[in-house]
């Protein structure tokens, strides 16, 4: 989201969110090293939602069965076909951290073709890229996918590229503002 677009619903500060939703707010914003967690600061102002949330969403970036390096390869592809700078520039960072680097970020961006990926990150991004564009995956997909993945791999893939395709739809529907000036 550019500067000059406001947010349809501005960062809260304590009082819009509450105590409780504030130091969430906080914490992830030290978390993420920014001044303010932009999206906490929106979707915290509505508690019941984000309380449920939030444990789905850090089950799936933490927690989950996909490995934190494929996690990033799903989030940021989909962030690429959604053009939804926030995720990129959020996922762009934690990806660093998981092992994936600016060159295998720029072989993601150029999609399932692009030399250098693994058989693996090949699926990942053909699978997301009819995920997102198709809202569904071929069989021809499906089997490259499973493959590589075991059955809870793929329950998990389904999951992950659905939420951060709700979420890169959510992000720009509020423009929600960006946690880096870069």
């Amino acid at each position: 989201m550019t500067a000059t677009v406001p947010p349809r619903i501005p960062p809260g500060g304590f009082r819009e969110l509450g105590p409780i939703n504030w130091v969430i707010a906080k914490l992830g914003a030290r978390g993420i090293r920014a001044p303010r967690f932009s999206l906490f600061n929106v979707l915290g102002q509505h508690p019941l939602l984000f309380w449920t949330w939030l444990p789905y969403s850090g089950y799936l970036l933490y927690a989950g069965k996909l490995s934190r390096q494929d996690a990033e390869v799903v989030i940021l592809r989909v962030g690429q076909l959604r053009d939804c700078e926030y995720e990129l520039q959020q996922h762009r960072r934690l990806a660093r951290s998981r092992g994936v680097g600016p060159e295998l970020q720029a072989k993601i961006f150029e999609g399932p073709d692009a030399e250098g990926l693994t058989e693996r990150q090949r699926a990942l991004i053909a699978a997301t890229d009819e995920f997102v564009l198709n809202r569904s995956v071929s069989s021809e997909t499906w089997v490259r996918l499973a493959r590589q993945l075991n059955r809870k791999q793929l329950i998990e893939f389904c999951t992950l590229a659905g939420q951060y395709d709700a979420l890169a739809a959510t992000i720009a529907t509020l423009r929600i503002p960006l946690d880096f000036p870069d």
